[in-house]
């Protein structure tokens, strides 16, 4: 049997100008899994992420604590396909269209307006992007600028499969996102292509999700773990 392990990058600086780069947490939340994964001496084969730089600069930081407890880390090949959708094309493509559609959703977009600098501003933003991401995911708003989501499924199945595909017991780490994530997970249980994108709500910073795999077999065998964070300090969502 050989493992698939994929991880999330950690916080990213989110509502910034230059979002995809992690923060202090982000990058101490890197560290300590790197810690994690040498003390379980796990034997890495293969390492993989996406291109965004939150993603590399995690597998970056995690590879130095790994590498600083005497154990091998292989290079990193980085792939297109397991990087996030983009979230930014979304909300100003997709956004406005929306709002001019749907004052229900207009109001909302009204609400974290008003509430960006708030405390509690993620509680107004998740709102307002569940329902536009309910759109993006069923095909009703569309923008020639903005990946469709069935065009993002696609990606990710592929490289996804790609590792499925190869023969040999090997263990395999992915640093990714939560929308491939969610993806991959809602493949192995054989979900609707829409249960992707709510399991990635739920995707911690950091997280690790493991599953088992070999000849035309695969399982999930945990998701969304985060033993190395031992502290609330450290776990966030976004």
């Amino acid at each position: 049997m050989s493992q698939l392990i994929l991880i999330r990058h950690g916080q990213a600086a989110a509502f910034t100008p230059d979002s995809d780069q992690l923060t202090a947490l982000g990058k101490r939340q890197a560290e300590k899994l790197g810690q994690y994964l040498a003390a379980r001496k796990l034997r890495v084969d293969e390492v993989f992420t996406g291109t965004l730089k939150r993603q590399v600069e995690t597998e970056r930081i995690a590879g130095e604590a790994f590498r600083a407890a005497g154990l091998p880390w292989p290079e990193a090949r980085r792939l297109p396909g397991w990087n996030e959708y983009d979230a930014g094309a979304i909300m100003g493509r997709l956004a406005p269209l929306l709002a001019t559609r749907d004052p229900l959703f207009g109001k909302l977009v009204e609400d974290f307006e008003l509430n960006r600098a708030a405390r509690d501003r993620n509680r107004y933003f998740q709102r307002m992007f569940e329902a536009l991401m309910e759109q993006w995911v069923s095909g009703e708003l569309a923008h020639d600028d903005v990946e469709p989501f069935a065009t993002f499924h696609e990606r990710v199945q592929q490289v996804r499969g790609e590792i499925l595909g190869r023969d040999a017991s090997r263990t395999v780490l992915v640093f990714t996102s939560g929308g491939p994530i969610g993806a991959c997970v809602q493949l192995a249980v054989q979900a609707p292509p829409a249960v992707a994108v709510q399991l990635n709500w739920r995707v911690k910073n950091g997280s690790i999700t493991e599953f088992l795999f070999s000849a035309g077999r695969l399982s999930l065998d945990s998701f969304n773990a985060v033993p190395h964070l031992d502290s609330d300090e450290l776990v966030s969502f976004r």
